[in-house]
């Protein structure tokens, strides 16, 4: 028998996969943009775990951790010149179903 949070950390997973999916849906025909997932993959890895010691590991990280810190970017509360330009160049459900995605990701 599963436990409660057996069934929770489940449905999160799913949950998780389907927003990603939903983020990762098909190009515009007149002009094809990358995901938000490809976006951060590119410095934080599509599982999380950075490859550049200057960059931090995303995966596991606390979900309205990471929503809130995006959105300090994207406000210029939190300085960082290359996160303050991807945050404002997503919406807010982007951003959510970002934090959601990288914080259902095992840490490392």
């Amino acid at each position: 028998m599963a436990t409660k949070a057996t069934r929770t950390g489940f449905r999160r997973r799913i949950g998780c996969a389907i927003i990603a999916g939903s983020l990762w849906g098909y190009p515009a025909l007149a002009e094809p943009r990358r995901s938000a997932v490809e976006d951060c993959a590119a410095c934080h890895g599509l599982d999380g775990i950075a490859r550049d010691t200057e960059v931090p590991h995303l995966a596991g990280q606390n979900e309205r951790y990471l929503f809130n810190q995006m959105m300090a970017f994207r406000t210029g509360k939190r300085v960082h010149k290359e996160m303050r330009y991807m945050a404002r160049h997503m919406s807010v459900e982007e951003i959510a179903a970002l934090a959601a995605y990288y914080a259902a990701l095992p840490p490392r």
